[in-house]
């Protein structure tokens, strides 16, 4: 069975590092609408983040960088009077000179991907929803912020007005992306921030239209009416939706076949119920074991 995987990050990686323990080879394809150049690197937070965690080398606390890793660099430039902002850990910045020095040789996002993947022992494809740059920026009481001011230098706090993807209308998805959809058995919709982390996926091209002719199932981000973690839900309420499971699956429905929520959880689209909550690898062994029987059932 292959399966490609829609991923931000947080909640999707964790469900990846399940899964990679049972079934190594998979697809997976990255929202890039995060990425930012910090300190003359590109950082790919999200492409970052799940193969970090599918290599199970992610600092599992925060969810985001290389576990045990030290800010020597980091505080050297803030003594010296350059404010990073984003507080980058030594292992993790050589991620993003690598990555950078490939670009700068003209290696595409989608190959230079590869070649990191490679570098830490991945299995699974990593792809880059595109190779263009697009931005993802948070309309607040205090005008527009790209979604990493909002997100780590105003912790998320502000309120959100509109949410805005610059770059999108010019942005292609990749022939290797094309390929792993048209050559997946299903498509898993991971547990992920609809709006910011999946919407500047399926809104570039033709994704949508991909989606149509495959099986499709998504995991519900929301328990209740509140995210497991991160801004879902101020962001979901900016784009007029209702913060819960059905929510989620309104969103998702010209191309949704399926839908997994929370034990207890209402919604009127098909659904199956599970504990979706992972706070240890057993939990995301377990949801693994669970998302992949459900596709066997539903497609064999």
């Amino acid at each position: 069975m292959i399966v490609s995987f829609l991923s931000g990050g947080t909640g999707t990686p964790k469900l990846l590092r399940g899964y990679s323990s049972i079934c190594p080879e998979f697809n997976v394809i990255v929202n890039v609408a995060e990425d930012v150049w910090v300190s003359g690197n590109k950082v790919c937070p999200d492409i970052d983040s799940v193969i970090y965690a599918i290599a199970d080398i992610i600092d599992d606390k925060k969810w985001w960088g290389i576990k045990n890793d030290s800010f020597v660099t980091h505080r050297r430039l803030k003594m010296l009077g350059f404010d990073e902002k984003m507080m980058i850990g030594d292992l993790d910045r050589a991620t993003h000179i690598i990555r950078s020095e490939l670009l700068r040789k003209g290696y595409s996002l989608t190959d230079a991907t590869r070649e990191i993947k490679n570098m830490f022992g991945v299995k699974a494809e990593v792809l880059p929803v595109c190779n263009e740059e697009i931005s993802t920026y948070i309309k607040t009481c205090d005008g527009w912020l790209h979604f990493q001011e909002f997100w780590v230098c105003s912790k998320g706090e502000p309120e959100v007005l509109d949410v805005e993807f610059r770059g999108i209308e010019k942005a292609k998805l990749t022939n290797d992306v094309k390929f792993a959809i048209k050559n997946s058995d299903a498509v898993v919709i991971g547990p992920s921030n609809p709006i910011t982390s999946i919407t500047p996926i399926i809104e570039i091209e033709n994704m949508r239209m991909l989606l149509k002719s495959k099986f499709v199932l998504a995991i519900s981000p929301i328990i209740g009416n509140k995210p497991v973690s991160g801004p879902a839900g101020k962001l979901m309420r900016a784009f007029g939706l209702e913060v819960s499971a059905n929510g989620v699956a309104n969103y998702y429905s010209d191309f949704l076949d399926l839908i997994i929520v929370h034990s207890g959880d209402t919604c009127e689209f098909e659904h199956i119920e599970t504990n979706i909550l992972m706070k240890c690898k057993e939990d995301e062994v377990r949801l693994a074991k669970f998302l992949i029987n459900t596709l066997r059932e539903y497609i064999g």
